[in-house]
């Protein structure tokens, strides 16, 4: 059976799994007897909000232009890209879906036939979101709660990525599971954990991705994290910010409750409980008897 050609969004709030996918996915595409080389992902689409891509398409110096002007031309290089491609192509993002000021999609219209949205508890995102920045728990628990919250937001500099509004985390998952311009499949991060080959085979389904059952299987022991910390530790991995904390750290599950004080946790719940609600993700007792 061939694949469907189009754009697929691996969409998440940042630290919520989208690398463990993309790794996952390039694993299932080379289909060999070894773990895929972490810093050659043969099914990386790329990242949306890529600049070089940006420049590439529109042959415009990004740096000398408002944000709001690369909104507009980045809705029509992803409509190109989607007219364009011939074969399937997945493509991570973290920019919440958003419109422009002209009140198109940010991500164009029709561009992509399906996205994938990654959950996670958002209280093991602020965790791993301070140790991916090199900041405080504190500053990662201030992006996570802001409405206005992006990622390069800055004029200066020119970092390697555009600006990514990110709405704060509720706003984030929201923006994504209320928008009606593309079919999405939620994934929670713990129900990969938890059960990887039913949710990797129910993502894949979604997207119109054959795989046999032997060929997650093996996918899914190539994207084992002790296989992604050997690497990291053994070749580095391009995707890293930190100069000091490794990229793939545990990936654990509930790693909050000994890395939290309960300030943190009071500001992340008080913040976004109707959300974890939605999503499944039990208030600690203190909240939950604030609440009730």
């Amino acid at each position: 059976m061939s694949e469907t050609p189009g754009i697929v969004w691996l969409a998440s709030f940042p630290k919520s799994g989208n690398t463990w996918f993309r790794i996952f996915l390039a694993n299932l595409a080379a289909g060999r007897d070894e773990p895929a080389d972490i810093n050659d992902l043969d099914e990386r689409g790329g990242i949306a909000s890529s600049r070089h891509e940006f420049e590439a398409a529109t042959l415009l110096d990004s740096g000398l232009l408002p944000h709001a002007d690369v909104d507009r031309l980045r809705r029509q290089v992803y409509e190109r890209i989607a007219a364009e491609t011939k074969a399937p192509r997945w493509i991570k993002v973290h920019d919440a879906y958003t419109l422009t000021e002209d009140g198109e999609p940010l991500l164009g219209r029709g561009a992509a036939r399906a996205a994938i949205y990654l959950a996670r508890d958002p209280r093991d995102v602020a965790v791993s979101l301070a140790h991916h920045n090199t900041t405080t728990i504190d500053a990662a628990i201030e992006l996570m709660n802001r409405p206005d919250s992006a990622l390069c937001r800055g004029r200066h500099g020119q970092p390697p990525q555009l600006r990514q509004q990110l709405l704060g985390w509720s706003g984030h998952v929201a923006s994504w599971l209320e928008q009606t311009e593309v079919p999405v499949h939620l994934m929670r991060y713990e129900d990969m954990r938890a059960d990887p080959a039913r949710a990797f085979a129910a993502a894949l389904g979604f997207a119109q991705r054959p795989a046999s059952g032997e060929d997650i299987a093996r996918a899914i022991r190539h994207a084992d994290f002790a296989e992604l910390q050997r690497q990291e530790r053994e070749r580095g991995f391009t995707e890293r910010t930190s100069r000091t904390a490794p990229f793939f750290r545990a990936g654990e599950v509930g790693g909050w409750r000994r890395e939290l004080n309960a300030e943190q946790v009071t500001a992340l719940e008080r913040a976004h409980a109707p959300m974890m609600a939605r999503l499944g993700y039990e208030l600690s007792q203190g909240a939950a008897e604030a609440a009730a």
